[in-house]
Parts: C-alpha cells; sequence; structure tokens
C-alpha cells in the first residue's frame, strides 16, 4: 500500500504479504498522522491516536516553539519536547 501526498510524493508504505491482511485502524492512524504533520510541523509517537499530544521536531527551537506554542509544551528531554495536539 502506498499513500501519495498532494506534492506527488510517496509519504508512507505498507509492505507485506497480501495474506497478512491490513490494520485498517493503523491506516487511518497513519493518515492522520500525514495530515497533521503537513497542516501543524509536528510529529505524533508510536500509537498516538488523535487528540493525544504530539511531539516538537527538534528542528523547531524553544524560541521558535514558545512563539508557536504560546500555552506552553513540556520538555521531557532536550531533544524530546509535547505539546497538546493543535486543531
Amino acid at each position: 500500500m502506498f499513500i501519495i501526498g498532494p506534492d506527488k510524493k510517496v509519504k508512507a508504505m505498507l509492505i507485506y504479504p497480501m495474506s497478512a491482511g491490513r490494520n485498517f485502524d493503523e491506516v487511518l492512524r497513519l493518515l492522520d498522522s500525514l495530515q497533521l504533520n503537513a497542516k501543524h510541523a509536528v510529529a505524533t509517537p508510536v500509537n498516538w491516536k488523535p487528540g493525544q499530544d504530539v511531539i516538537i521536531p527538534t528542528s523547531v527551537s524553544d524560541e521558535e516553539a514558545k512563539k508557536k506554542y504560546p500555552q506552553g509544551f513540556k520538555t521531557h528531554k532536550p531533544y524530546l519536547r509535547t505539546v497538546a495536539q493543535p486543531k
């Protein structure tokens, strides 16, 4: 299975035998995550579900994050910051 973005680039691939079937919940979770990332430039952790906290990428500095998320964010490690999912 391939997911192609509006920019015509492959965003995700799921490859395993047809006899194994597909986890439709995971496909929907992946679509939600890709759309959220494209709109808000955030990352989602493993087993993330819509509405849960998301990760601020390390490419975003603390200063930029403070401007982008004035409601605040949690710093777990210098490289791991989470924030409530943007709307």
